[in-house]
């Protein structure tokens, strides 16, 4: 069994050729989009947190909206990027959609990624250190956020309050008990996955990650995943840790699936630069018919490592369309796969 999530980049755009028209569209969609991946039997509704774009940003109003109209599935992200965020603040609006939820939230965090604006971040009032750069400040943001969440005390209360404080130092409220250990983070290269390991957070690895040995995406992120598992042992955490990896998985169906990705998806990885000296690699897509996908998948290293699979989807496809290619991969695909 293999838990499986859909992940939305929340794209908007106005073509006519899009369902989401607006930042209006790609938010109530996504939360019919869950309530959609609910009834289907699907594990989780993941999605994608950018600034300064016409894509889904600031995620706890959205998380919530999901977590006050579904039941069971898993609400989580992939990822925040934690150099725009001040922990405090978030540690309140991550109990808030978590209590909401009946305790579902799977949230990913992580340094970042490539922006549509040069340091987006200074907008939003950050500032690195003296001595840090910009990735460093968005781990020590992680480390805060982490502390925050076990819910200790750490506030000096007012002697004359306006309303009656329990005793001792206070913390942020509202606070949800097991959301630390719900949080993941998305690591690009290995270093950062033992990093991850040892602080005690679950481990994303996406469709893009640093290039470290020139072998194949899938071959690589399982070579990470066993170091996150062996820092994770030597850290000497008890509880079993969560891992997952993203695809981009299309089964050929019916002529709607010929039409959009029946030319054929990327057969194979591909490298790029995210910046004059970080060498990356892209995944490959898989886009074919379920008995073809499904002997390709299997060759999948990656993902059968990991316990958690994010299929990204296509968001300005709209719902129906996203729902059938869900419901494609889990009755046609996933059985076969040992996935259910």
């Amino acid at each position: 069994m293999k838990k499986l999530g859909f992940l939305s980049f929340g794209h908007w755009t106005p073509s006519p050729r899009s369902q989401t028209q607006s930042a209006a569209d790609t938010l109530l969609q996504s939360i019919d989009l869950a309530v959609e991946a609910e009834r289907l039997g699907m594990d989780g509704a993941y999605f994608r947190v950018h600034h300064f774009a016409q894509q889904l940003a600031s995620p706890f109003p959205l998380l919530a909206a999901v977590g006050a109209k579904t039941r069971k599935i898993e609400i989580g992200t992939a990822v925040i990027d934690m150099r725009y965020e001040n922990p405090h603040y978030m540690v309140e609006d991550a109990g808030a959609a978590d209590l909401i939820s009946g305790g579902r939230l799977q949230l990913g965090i992580s340094r970042g990624s490539p922006e549509q604006v040069i340091d987006g971040w200074r907008y939003f009032g950050h500032r690195p250190m003296k001595g840090e750069d910009d990735a460093d400040m968005g781990r020590r943001h992680a480390e805060e956020f982490l502390e925050l969440l076990r819910g200790k005390g750490f506030a000096q209360p007012n002697p004359h309050p306006m309303f009656p404080n329990p005793p001792g130092l206070l913390r942020l409220e509202p606070y949800s008990a097991g959301l630390r250990d719900r949080i993941w983070w998305g690591s690009a290269s290995n270093a950062t996955a033992e990093w991850a390991a040892k602080l005690g957070m679950n481990m994303q690895s996406s469709t893009l990650k640093f290039d470290e040995t020139g072998e194949p995406l899938h071959i690589q992120q399982a070579a990470q995943i066993r170091a996150y598992r062996a820092a994770w042992k030597e850290a000497g955490h008890t509880r079993t840790p969560r891992i997952s990896v993203s695809r981009s998985i299309f089964a050929l169906i019916d002529d709607r699936d010929r039409a959009y990705f029946g030319r054929g998806g990327q057969e194979d990885d591909k490298i790029g630069f995210l910046d004059e000296d970080t060498r990356a690699i892209f995944g490959r897509s898989y886009t074919a018919e379920p008995d073809i996908l499904i002997e390709q998948l299997k060759k999948d290293t990656a993902i059968a490592e990991a316990d958690t699979l994010l299929l990204t989807i296509p968001n300005q496809l709209g719902v129906a369309y996203n729902a059938h290619v869900m419901e494609a991969i889990l009755t046609t695909v996933a059985p076969a796969l040992g996935w259910r």
